[in-house]
């Protein structure tokens, strides 16, 4: 359970630099923000995988860029579920599934699988 609050923090963080960088991504308030992370959890969880199958040959025939799109209709999947989170267009959500996509990258490298931050040490 920790594991997941830290990761919705994660994506909430994601989503709110993203909103700081494009003009066309709004909140009308944190509560919504901290809603949309942990929908995009969710959403990320359970629709994603099936939608990545459905989706597997335009995957492969693009070299993997249709992830892009995926992503961004994630993200507009949860704007669209959200009534106080608004998308401007295609390009925003793509931007802000990059985005969001970075900021996790970066944060989970420092966060094991249990949640919890790992140090490594090197011994010679």
């Amino acid at each position: 359970m920790v594991g997941f609050l830290l990761r919705a923090a994660i994506t909430a963080l994601g989503l709110w630099v993203a909103s700081e960088i494009f003009d066309g991504l709004h909140f009308a308030s944190p509560t919504k923000l901290l809603v949309a992370a942990v929908l995009l959890g969710v959403v990320n969880a359970f629709v994603r995988p099936l939608a990545f199958i459905l989706t597997l040959p335009l995957t492969v025939l693009s070299l993997g860029l249709f992830l892009l799109v995926l992503n961004a209709a994630m993200v507009g999947l949860v704007a669209w579920m959200i009534p106080g989170f608004e998308i401007s267009g295609f390009w925003t959500a793509v931007g802000a599934a990059l985005v969001v996509s970075l900021v996790s990258w970066a944060a989970s490298s420092a966060i094991g699988s249990n949640g919890k931050v790992e140090v490594f040490t090197v011994r010679k």
